[in-house]
This record gives C-alpha cells, sequence and structure tokens, in this order.
C-alpha cells in the first residue's frame, strides 16, 4: 500500500514538474545573446593611436573567433566621454549564450597566440596599449527582446 502511495505521488510530482518546465515566462522580454563588453577611456590625443592598434591585434583575434564560431560579432563603439572618468569606446564581442563562454580561454589562447605572437609580444603589447589607454571597466550583459 505505502509502495502503491509513493508511486503515485511521484508520479504527481513528475507531471507537475513537466507542467511547469512546459509553461512559458512569464519575463516580458526573450533573452538573447550575451555581450562582453569593455568600456575604454583613451588619454587625450591618443583616440585613433588606439583604434590603430586596435585594427591590428583586435580585429584580427575577432575575426578568426567569429570564423571559429567563438563569438558572433564583435563591434567597437566610438563616442565623446560626457566626463573625464568616462569611456570614450566600448569594445564589444557577442557569443551566442552563456554557455558559449564556457573555456573560453583554452578556445581564444591559440588565437591570441597566432595573431599577437608569443606571451612576451603579448604582455609588450599590453604594456603599449596602457600607454594610450586605460581600462575603465567590464560588463557582461544580455540582449533581450521584448515581447
Amino acid at each position: 500500500m505505502k509502495t502503491k502511495l509513493l508511486t503515485a505521488v511521484m508520479a504527481a510530482f513528475a507531471l507537475a514538474t513537466a507542467s511547469l518546465s512546459l509553461a512559458q515566462s512569464d519575463a516580458p522580454y526573450t533573452e538573447g545573446p550575451v555581450w562582453a563588453i569593455t568600456m575604454v577611456k583613451t588619454k587625450a590625443g591618443m583616440g585613433d593611436d588606439y583604434l590603430k592598434m586596435l585594427a591590428k591585434i583586435y580585429k584580427g583575434a575577432n575575426e578568426e573567433a567569429k570564423k571559429q564560431g567563438i563569438i558572433s560579432d564583435y563591434k567597437i563603439l566610438v563616442g565623446d566621454a560626457s566626463s573625464p572618468q568616462d569611456f570614450d569606446i566600448l569594445l564589444m564581442q557577442q557569443f551566442p549564450n552563456m554557455a558559449a563562454m564556457d573555456s573560453l580561454r583554452d578556445k581564444l589562447d591559440p588565437i591570441d597566440k597566432k595573431i599577437a605572437g608569443s606571451l612576451e609580444a603579448q604582455r609588450q603589447g599590453a604594456v603599449k596599449r596602457m600607454e594610450v589607454r586605460e581600462i575603465m571597466g567590464n560588463k557582461l550583459m544580455r540582449e533581450v527582446t521584448l515581447k
């Protein structure tokens, strides 16, 4: 008797759980791709110099990552800083979803080595970029489409 009752309760629980997972979310949006965003503040008069640096390494690395399906897209947005503490460039990489970011370093390190060279060459490039810009912060944000 206890076994039948336990089986019936478990079956009811399984059906309730399954029906809940089939239900649509009440969220007023549909989740879309994920954007990794870096906020950059270039030093006075150095914006074009920094963009030239990006054209060599950032563009090449992102084009290869896109070709390999690691990222969906990438963008660079340029604008005026609203205050001395504000950024003037956004570097954005689009990933299809959060899962695409699993083991990301393992996927990107070979590309970085191919495009930028050895770890020492990559360090030298990073030091050179520090002369013309400051990273103000990073964000990971999900794109949403309103219902």
